[in-house]
């Protein structure tokens, strides 16, 4: 059976000394684990948004100067390339009369009742459609042939259209490759006879093996869209890192080779935010919590998920309007970090983000020639961040200038008609309003009670606004991790291996091959023999004995449109699966159809190796340490306090800070207001919470 959807990842579980490396919008974090001995070392260093393979390889230099470490990558070099639309020229192939599968997609429409709704956006350009002369149906079975003179029509076209990357996808090819194998090998031999080698091909039934034809060419295009940028970076990288093996986060939660990185851009698009979510969870895990909610709130953007002891991952997700059918990381992001730039629109009103001064020019109170107004200007007009507090450490650190601050939001201010601090505490309700949303979406939204959850705060700016949050939301204690604005990168080293396939094996009522039956004719050799195909492909590519395989199906009762996915351990019965899948039917959508048939539809297999070993328990090199002094800061209320500020280091086990209170280090600062506390737990972590006092 062919390899269909696979993910196949390396770890670096073994390796004495590993470097976890997350770029983000305003800076580049680094995390620097050596086993022998023991240590840990952190560092920031400024983000290079023109080309971010320079600052990756500077930190990188100046960690390890021997190059001896392995390192671990999270990117965002795909998710920027798709919201910026800075992919490539794809030309997409297709069965005649599907040219414009992309443009109508399904019946739903994203604005129910406009009058005037948008078109719906493709990466591909009506001029670089090529229809094909073939058609398969839906058993797999040839009802119009592809014939050689075809093929080698589209082909020619093809590589004379200029196009930089090719998506093959046609009508049920996830039954059979054969159509699309041909059509891609015309290609390419076009394309090699005019010298153009690089030139990535996609085709569906590598990409996505999976039934529904908007959703399995969607995702195929858009892989074909980020494949150039994705190859040219990677390739840059690797060739500046060398000796050090390198490996990518998914969006899985588990580390690729860098050729399938490059392959498969497409499983990258939420690299750093798994990053995030995976030493999120390791933090929770030493700290005894469970069940958290993770607010991750960086320069550009704020990432949240809902995490019950693991990695919250999807089979279907939309980004930036477009369906991905590829297991990644159930996340909501909104356009909200500390370097969003706060305006007032053409009718006065303040708005803030989703635009990000980035690292390049950055907040103006940065001093670094940045002119518009941020939500980090915000903070250092209202005090916390005080003045003279120095950000991130080494040759990219900044020192805090409230001033500069208050000029970049004079302007707005002057055109709103209130004074320069009312105008920064405005601005921080509208981005924790944005963000409360967000936190709403995966919790509320969704049945779950977030006063039940424990917010993990990181992100260089997440601890300044994780108590107005968590105040919104009922939520009752706050961990803060030992290296907030470096969690990502440390959620690298923590990530175990992973992998998965997937593969669908039902199409109703055609014949009784493997591939097409229904659920009453399924029989329980064949479930082995295909969740086992799925396992030996990823154990031989792992070779290592000691992994976890998790099988999963997707599920349905006759005549839906949509499954749920529920687990199937090898040797269970149908009856028993379907039991399962009866019972998360009833539990999501409150109703259950006794006596109807259900269907098998895909087959899911997941494999996870063992998490590397624990960190090094000590505190980390970037925590500033120095006389506590005090600070003049403006609250929520808009009074003006004295307020105690402390060196995150001076807050020793056990020893309780009451707010008012800011918490400096080097790549983050906290924001502790009145009614909260703050102690540091065995772990070094820091437990906010609030006092009995305030009614909790």
């Amino acid at each position: 059976m062919h390899d269909g959807q696979e993910d196949v990842s390396s770890g670096l579980s073994t390796e004495p000394r590993v470097i976890g490396v997350d770029v983000g919008g305003t800076f580049t974090d680094f995390a620097l684990v050596d086993h022998r001995p023991s240590t840990l070392t952190m560092l920031k260093v400024a983000s290079t948004p023109s080309d971010p393979a320079k600052a990756v390889l500077a930190g990188l230099d100046g960690l390890d100067p021997g190059r001896t470490a392995s390192v671990a990558h999270g990117t965002t070099v795909a998710t920027n390339a798709l919201l910026e639309r800075r992919g490539a020229r794809v030309a997409f192939v297709t069965t005649a009369g599907f040219g414009d599968l992309l443009r109508l997609g399904r019946g739903d429409r994203s604005a129910l009742y406009s009058l005037t709704p948008e078109n719906r956006p493709s990466l591909v350009l009506d001029s670089d459609i090529h229809e094909v002369a073939e058609r398969l149906g839906a058993d797999g079975g040839v009802l119009k042939a592809l014939t050689d003179a075809e093929a080698l029509r589209v082909a020619e076209a093809v590589a004379a259209s200029g196009a930089e990357s090719i998506a093959i996808c046609f009508l049920h090819a996830y039954v059979t490759d054969e159509h699309e194998r041909k059509v891609a090998a015309a290609i390419v031999a076009a394309l090699t006879t005019r010298g153009r080698l690089d030139v990535p091909v996609a085709f569906s039934f590598d990409v996505l093996p999976e039934m529904r034809e908007f959703e399995r060419a969607s995702t195929t295009v858009m892989n074909a869209y980020l494949a150039p940028p994705m190859r040219g970076y990677i390739e840059r990288l690797a060739a500046g890192a060398r000796p050090r093996r390198l490996m990518i986060m998914g969006s899985h939660g588990g580390t690729l080779l860098p050729k399938r990185a490059a392959d498969k851009p497409i499983a990258t698009l939420l690299s750093g935010p798994a990053a995030g979510v995976a030493g999120a969870l390791y933090v929770a895990e030493r700290c005894g919590v469970r069940s958290i909610l993770t607010f991750d709130m960086g320069g550009t953007s704020t990432d949240v998920a809902v995490c019950d002891g693991a990695m919250p991952l999807v089979a279907r997700s939309i980004v930036d309007g477009f369906p991905i059918s590829r297991e990644m990381l159930d996340v909501h992001t909104v356009g909200a970090g500390g370097g969003s730039i706060v305006r007032a629109d053409e009718v006065g009103a303040l708005r803030v983000g989703p635009e990000s001064a980035g690292a390049d020019p950055g907040p103006a109170c940065y001093g670094r020639g940045g002119i518009y107004p941020t939500i980090t200007d915000a903070h250092a007009v209202l005090g916390r961040l005080p003045e003279g507090l120095r950000l991130g450490d080494g040759p990219g650190s900044v020192s805090v200038d409230p001033a500069a601050a208050r000029q970049a939001l004079s302007p707005i201010a002057e055109r709103l008609g209130i004074g320069v601090q009312e105008t920064a505490l405005v601005a921080l309700r509208v981005v924790e309003s944005n963000m409360e949303r967000a936190l709403r979406n995966m919790t509320i939204e969704r049945g779950i009670d977030p006063s039940e959850l424990t917010l993990v705060a990181f992100g260089g700016a997440g601890p300044l606004h994780a108590c107005a949050l968590a105040e919104t939301l009922g939520i009752r204690s706050i961990v803060l991790p030992t290296s907030p604005g470096a969690l990502s990168a440390l959620g690298l080293l923590v990530s175990p291996r992973a992998s998965s396939a997937a593969r669908t094996v039902l199409r109703r009522g055609v014949g009784r091959s493997a591939f097409e039956v229904t659920y009453d004719e399924l029989d329980r050799s064949v479930l082995d023999e295909l969740f086992g195909d799925l396992e030996d492909r990823r154990l031989r590519a792992e070779a290592e004995a000691d992994v976890l395989v998790l099988h999963e199906a997707d599920l349905r009762y006759t005549g839906q449109s949509w499954e749920i996915t529920v687990p199937w351990l090898i040797g269970e019965t149908v009856g028993a699966v379907s039991k399962r899948f009866e019972a998360e039917h009833f539990q999501r959508y409150g109703f259950r159809s006794d006596g109807s048939a259900t269907e098998v539809v895909t087959l899911r297999s997941r494999a996870r190796m063992p998490r590397p070993p624990d960190l090094p328990r000590a505190v980390v090199s970037n925590v500033k340490s120095g006389p506590p002094y005090r600070a003049a800061v403006v609250n929520d209320s808009g009074r003006s306090i004295d307020c105690r500020v402390v060196a995150r280091s001076d807050i020793l086990v056990k020893d309780a800070l009451d707010g008012p209170a800011i918490i400096t280090q080097a790549d983050s600062t906290a924001w502790l207001p009145e009614g909260w506390r703050a102690r540091t737990l065995d772990s070094l972590d820091i437990l906010l919470e609030r006092r009995a006092s305030q009614g909790v």
